[in-house]
């Protein structure tokens, strides 16, 4: 058996106001692997993400793998049409020409292109066309997808996260893999979907907390040993009608399958209201972080979660540093600013010697500006590190050169290329240690957890000015379905509430 497998990963913000996602974003990664192609894609299997681990799970079954390319990108503003047809053309023109007996590929689910809606349907809709219907397609799933119908009507089989931070990339690989398997063997597995009627927020959905820690253990019990159950909460800043929270099941006996996604369903929506957030503003985050760390032996953590590049932001808003500065913090660490002429700068100096600079400031957001101060360059680097924490183990990131900067008693990461705040390692790597700070900032919403939790006293979310509005209700919808709710117990997008959403049954396989 020969399986064409290939990966294409971007989490859209249609609302996000820098730079769209081009071709060298995703050659370089920002943050997720480098791009692959060929054999390299091999590379991927000790990586934990969903390649990873697909390809570890089917290593001893005498399976051939034909490796076409995997290629991510930090989230932002929406793929280029080029960069999307050059990757996309890749996958298809593979297709028609291994003619394979199978189908994997390792997708996001919340991808929108500058020409398509529904980034991974199109891609999912082509390659059926290719290979036809009698060829399994299964695709795993960022928890936060917008799983739209073209993407179920084309796929024999998808399956979701079931961690926020995405520690079980490379499970959900496996599993994956599991379902594909037990297609080609011949195995028919029943569909069954339901849309949640109202948007949940990007913060609400860790599952180091509740509800969505309750929920994914509900989860985890349903469908026995023949179904396999996912939820994605949805990335609730992509601006069309198929936008929002899902819950979905695949097995073999299918009034089984019914029940179970009809309890996932009463799970999800009878706890609406707790999918609520609150937020503090900067200036009351860092000062009960002064507060806090004043009597402990462990660092507080500041998540800056509206400039959050793993949701679209561009990581260079100032307001958290304004607020430690203003408040005169002392041991506090930020990470990581992107700033490539600051960068330059740094390096052009060299490590001991002041540069006045006007730092970050670029996100056109009211409220934000640029830092126009004297900085001391404590450090420079080439911005390379392999992570060792939870997150995407193993995975090597090159954020171009970098520098650590020290203004009174913060010190700032500044890097090249732009990357969610993952991993420990990423401070390391301009010489700090977070262990040994008072306040930690990270520019994140919940991926941090898997690494800094362990180490913290506390964590504190803030809402400082930034791109990525950490309240659906914050944004100028335009084009959700008609009727579902902005946010938990919000207001119904047209004016009137999405009625109970009929069930959808496909039989694939």
């Amino acid at each position: 058996m020969r399986i064409l497998v290939a990966g294409f990963q971007h989490e859209t913000n249609t609302f996000a106001v820098g730079p769209p996602a081009s071709y060298d974003s995703f050659v370089n990664g920002e943050g997720f692997p480098a791009l692959r192609r060929g054999d390299s894609v091999h590379e991927l299997e000790e990586v934990n993400i969903p390649m990873g681990g697909f390809l570890k799970e089917v290593k001893s079954k005498g399976i051939t793998i034909v490796p076409v390319i995997w290629a991510g990108a930090s989230p932002s503003a929406p793929v280029t049409r080029d960069t999307y047809e050059k990757i996309c053309g890749e996958i298809t023109s593979a297709a028609a020409v291994a003619a394979p007996d199978a189908i994997y590929l390792d997708l996001h689910g919340a991808m929108v292109a500058e020409h398509h809606d529904d980034g991974e349907g199109e891609l999912l809709t082509r390659l059926r066309a290719i290979v036809g219907e009698r060829v399994p397609i299964v695709a795993s799933l960022d928890l936060h997808a917008n799983v739209t119908a073209r993407m179920v009507e084309n796929a024999n089989a998808l399956v979701a996260y079931r961690t926020y931070p995405h520690t079980d990339m490379a499970e959900t690989g496996a599993r994956a893999a599991g379902l594909l398997l037990r297609l080609t063997a011949g195995e028919t597995l029943h569909c069954v979907i339901r849309r949640i009627p109202f948007l949940i927020p990007i913060n609400a959905g860790c599952t180091f907390t509740d509800p969505a820690g309750l929920v994914y253990e509900k989860l985890g019990a349903l469908g026995g040993d023949t179904s396999c159950m996912s939820f994605a909460a949805g990335f609730p800043s992509s601006d069309f009608p198929e936008c929002g929270p899902t819950v979905w099941g695949y097995g073999s006996d299918r009034a089984d399958l019914e029940r179970a996604v009809e309890l996932l369903y009463n799970e999800v929506v009878g706890r609406e209201s707790e999918w609520m957030v609150s937020l503090q503003g900067p200036s009351a985050a860092v000062g009960d972080a002064i507060r806090i760390a004043g009597a402990s032996t462990r660092p507080v953590i500041i998540a800056d979660t509206q400039d959050n590049p793993g949701a679209g932001g561009n990581a260079n808003t100032m307001g958290i540093i304004r607020a430690l500065l203003d408040a005169d913090a002392e041991r506090a660490i930020v990470g990581a600013i992107c700033d490539p002429d600051v960068a330059s700068a740094a390096h052009a100096a060299g490590p001991g010697q002041p540069i006045t600079v006007a730092l970050g400031g670029q996100s056109s957001i009211p409220g934000d500006e640029p830092l126009k101060e004297t900085f001391v360059v404590e450090r420079v680097s080439d911005g390379r590190c392999r992570f060792g924490g939870p997150m995407m183990r193993g995975n090597e990131i090159d954020q171009g050169p970098s520098a650590c900067l020290r203004i009174g008693g913060v010190r700032i990461v500044v890097t090249t290329w732009k990357s969610q705040l993952f991993d420990r390692n990423q401070f390391r790597m301009v010489g700090l240690e977070p262990e040994d700070s008072e306040i930690v900032v990270v520019k994140s919403s919940v991926h941090f957890r898997a690494d800094f939790q362990p180490i913290a006293h506390s964590i504190l979310v803030a809402k400082a000015p930034g791109p990525v509005a950490a309240d659906p209700s914050d944004l100028p919808w335009q084009r959700l379905a008609s009727g579902i709710r902005i946010g938990p117990l919000g207001v119904p997008f047209g004016g009137q509430n999405l009625a109970n959403v009929t069930t959808v049954g496909l039989v694939v396989g």
